[in-house]
């Protein structure tokens, strides 16, 4: 029987990727719903071809395009807004929940399809950094599974299947394509420069984040939630080739690591197809081909985005949500030309050091801080005299 989705963010990186893998595996997953920002074109296009049941986006407007574009006999449910997207997260008939939007928005519907008794494939991070404890709590008594997207994740993931003496687990990262520049020149940085990524294609925010090294910094967070593993027992390291994704070290010093190409519909098909492993025609990872693998320590003093999300993810509580808020509004600020790179960490830095931290919040209060950090963060970049 094929496994029914939906797909939240169907439109992005990972939602269109996702779908390719539906695509090519017809008799094993059908798409309940799809949900989109505002592409409501391309949406139709997937409507058309996939036929969900419903389908979803944020703009009235956006919907009442879709809806009058749509071809005879191709009819689903229309819907538009937050509560529209968390509609589809609660369809009934769907088996698992692929999260896939940026940023905080992915919050209240995970949370939503989690109480529907739907497991979640998570590649909206964001999720577990504003509210790992709330989720993963939730999770627990609805006995939802969470499975891991993104690529590292999905590699310690696999690494762990159950074994136990863990020591401590290893998150890679490519570094960016400024991991050699000097302080100096990561202040000349451009938009166009922070999206030009050396290993992956991603969406424009995952990628300025991995630039940073706040994507990795979100990503221990997150890991932290994911595998129950002390931040004092996550390690960073950098690799620039991204073929090792993840590592996880034992009690007896033994080490597995996890290895592939850099294409997320490796991961993607794993958390749709988990347990089972399903045979696909994507390109095999060719070890004499990628040359030596080399890894170092991340510099920390040049990209202060990962020191501070440690820093947040220890602190918890509403720290690690405005952590999250503040950074998507400096990486917006700096896609606009309205702050420098390297006033993407500085303002995240102001943000963090006039929070008054609330240590067991509620969803209330993660939601509140959240707010409180964009506009903190927003008032910040308007007095900005430079960076």
């Amino acid at each position: 029987m094929a496994r029914e989705i939906v797909i939240l963010g169907s439109t992005g990186s990972i939602g269109r990727q996702a779908l390719q893998v539906v695509e090519e595996f017809p008799d094993r997953f059908k798409v309940r719903g799809l949900a989109a920002g505002r592409n409501w074109r391309l949406l139709l296009e997937q409507t058309v071809c996939f036929r969900p049941a419903a389908v979803a986006l944020m703009a009235e407007e956006d919907a009442r395009q879709l809806t009058g574009a749509l071809p005879r006999g191709v009819r689903p449910e229309v819907y538009w807004g937050a509560g529209g997207m968390e509609r589809l997260a609660a369809m009934e008939g769907a088996d698992t929940v692929l999260t896939a939007v940026t940023g905080a928005a992915g919050l209240k519907p995970t949370l939503t399809a989690i109480e529907a008794g739907k497991d979640i494939a998570l590649a909206n991070k964001e999720t577990l950094v504003a509210a790992g404890e709330i989720v993963v709590e939730r999770a627990g008594k609805r006995g939802v599974r969470l499975l891991p997207v993104d690529s590292e994740h999905s590699a310690i993931w696999q690494c762990l299947d159950g074994r136990a003496g863990v020591r401590r687990i290893v998150l890679t990262a490519s570094g960016g394509p400024f991991r050699r520049y000097s302080r100096e020149a990561l202040a000349a940085v451009t938009p166009e420069a922070a999206l030009d990524h050396p290993t992956w294609r991603m969406g424009p925010k995952i990628t300025v984040d991995s630039a940073t090294l706040m994507n990795k910094g979100l990503e221990v967070i997150e890991a932290h939630w994911l595998f129950g593993v002390d931040y004092d027992n996550i390690k960073v390291l950098v690799h620039p080739q991204s073929v090792v994704h993840g590592m996880v070290e034992f009690a007896d010093g033994s080490v597995l690591a996890g290895l592939g190409i850099t294409d997320m519909r490796l991961p993607i098909l794993y958390a749709l197809s988990y347990p089972e492993r399903l045979e696909n025609a994507l390109p095999r990872l060719d070890l004499v081909g990628v040359g030596p693998l080399t890894f170092e320590d991340p510099d920390m003093e040049r990209f202060p985005c990962l020191r501070l999300a440690l820093l947040a993810g220890r602190t918890g509580g509403t720290m690690p949500a405005v952590l999250n808020a503040a950074n998507e509004v400096a990486v917006a600020a700096f896609l606009n030309g309205r702050i420098s790179f390297t006033g993407i960490p500085a303002v995240i830095e102001r943000v963090l050091a006039i929070h008054s931290v609330t240590k067991k919040p509620d969803l209330d209060k993660i939601i509140s801080a959240d707010a409180w950090a964009r506009n903190s963060a927003e008032e910040i970049i308007k007095e900005w005299k430079g960076s």
